[in-house]
């Protein structure tokens, strides 16, 4: 039975196909953390509107334990301007405005409105 001489040429280009997918899946994997985190922040953002709905507005305890949750997900740069600080009246508006960068780098806005209903 007679060899036939292989080539390097296949096997460099199988490489670079591996190369390719393992490129392919590390950013694949980079993007659904991104999500995750978002994800997160979208819960956080409702739990706390439904604690606003039954106050009338953001109190000082929750505000620092929402930076504190937030901060835990990976939120850097947090901002909370437009939410609804101060007492409203059962039926008026009330705004939850988060602001801020994930992994440091990526903007993100997370906005729920609802009624007081205190």
């Amino acid at each position: 039975m007679k060899r036939e001489k292989g080539s390097i040429g296949d096997i460099f280009s199988a490489g670079i196909c591996m190369i390719a997918m393992t490129v392919l899946m590390l950013a694949y994997m980079d993007n659904v953390w991104l999500i995750h985190q978002k994800t997160q922040v979208g819960q956080i953002a409702r739990q706390y509107i439904l604690k606003m709905e039954t106050v009338g507005y953001l109190t000082d305890e929750d505000r620092i334990r929402l930076g504190r949750e937030l901060d835990g997900v990976g939120v850097t740069q947090l901002e909370l301007s437009g939410t609804t600080m101060a007492p409203v009246t059962y039926g008026d508006i009330i705004t939850l405005e988060i602001r801020g960068k994930l992994e440091g780098e990526y903007d993100f806005e997370e906005k729920r409105v609802s009624t007081a209903k205190n």
